[in-house]
């Protein structure tokens, strides 16, 4: 059996991920959909406008057949890590042959080029150059690539989706894997853009939700966590941002300033940010910070599979990964207590709670069994 994975944030579920399913389908053939899906925090460091439950069974009547946890550890990070993360998960999984994933330009081999060039020889020191310019890496990372492949390719790089696509090949390149890649061209509006009649963009239909147009059950926004997160940030000392991921480069020194400083989350964001730092890097380590994670915490590899909801031909897909995965896989909550990962991942859902129009309480994540279709 064909098995299609899919990373996805379903922030939340619309129409458009709907349409990646059925294009996927098409493009590969009749298959099992498994979608590795970010939990109640997603990579611009911002909650998931609805949790993860929630979010997981929108998948699944839209078309998944199976949702798999992303970890905030890796959600919640660099567009690299968050492949690695991703990819590590279905490659572990033992039975996925495709990875789908929506594209604004570019097929398939032109991304596998530009991962070629990230990965060569010559990129590093290209990048060096231009990082030691005072440019933002998204930048440098653009010039670099300009110079060694031209600036077509290079421009590929600015759109977001074909962007990340390069990275879960250059995930798959580092994992050897033989799972086949498939480049699915992004219907309706931009990422990050507006509606559309057919296919809006999550963050239109993220605004919607947050201003009460649309109806959602207890919705989330880190902005009613606003006092949360700004007493973790000031109860910190410089070398706790230091110990934060992709904090280098005198991030942590601005952080710890702005920190003290900032009367807002959104403030704190603005006296951080220079041109060398990108936005949603700032984003992420307050998010990081506030949660109490570390750099530390991040584990070389996922260590489990988890579940979080599954229709039939995802229990039969269950079934054989029991069979075939490299992972332990976790169907019920209590599988998950000891492990350290899924504890933290605990104290990330009691927080998350925090955050939602109407607080809720703690030890969701323990009493929360997969969503059954």
């Amino acid at each position: 059996m064909r098995v299609a994975g899919i990373v996805a944030e379903y922030n939340p579920f619309h129409t458009g991920h709907a349409f990646h399913i059925r294009e996927t389908r098409r493009i590969v053939g009749e298959c099992a959909v498994a979608a590795v899906m970010s939990g109640n925090f997603v990579q611009r460091g911002e909650c998931a406008v609805l949790d993860k439950w929630t979010r997981t069974r929108m998948a699944l009547e839209g078309g998944a057949d199976l949702v798999l946890e992303l970890p905030t550890v890796w959600a919640a990070s660099s567009a690299e890590s968050f492949a690695r993360g991703a990819v590590g998960i279905l490659a572990a999984a033992g039975v996925v042959t495709h990875l789908s994933f929506g594209c604004e330009s570019g097929g398939v081999r032109q991304l596998q080029q530009l991962a070629a060039c990230l990965d060569g020889p010559g990129y590093a020191t290209a990048l060096r150059r231009h990082l030691d310019a005072g440019l933002p890496f998204a930048a440098c990372r653009a010039a670099a690539v300009g110079e060694l492949l031209g600036p077509e390719p290079a421009g590929l790089l600015a759109r977001p989706n074909s962007s990340l696509g390069v990275e879960y090949i250059r995930a798959l390149n580092a994992l050897g894997s033989s799972i086949q890649p498939v480049a699915v061209p992004r219907a309706g509006a931009d990422h990050d853009g507006g509606d559309h009649p057919d296919y809006p963009s999550a963050s239109f239909v993220r605004r919607r939700i947050l201003d009460g147009t649309l109806p959602a059950a207890n919705p989330a926004s880190l902005t009613w966590g606003e006092r949360w997160v700004l007493s973790a940030l000031r109860a910190m000392e410089e070398e706790d941002f230091a110990a934060l991921p992709d904090c280098g480069e005198g991030l942590s020194h601005r952080l710890y300033r702005a920190a003290r400083r900032g009367r807002t989350v959104e403030e704190v964001y603005t006296l951080a940010k220079t041109k060398r730092y990108a936005h949603a890097r700032i984003r992420r380590a307050v998010l990081w910070a506030a949660l109490g994670l570390r750099e530390r915490d991040r584990p070389p590899a996922p260590p489990y599979l988890r579940v979080l909801g599954a229709n039939a031909r995802g229990r039969a897909l269950l079934r054989e990964m029991k069979q075939r995965a490299a992972l332990p896989i976790l169907t019920k909550p209590a599988h998950g207590r000891g492990l350290p990962l899924l504890e933290r991942e605990a104290r990330c859902t009691d927080l998350y709670q925090l955050c939602r129009r109407e607080p809720g309480p703690c030890g969701l994540e323990w009493v929360s069994s997969p969503v059954m279709l």
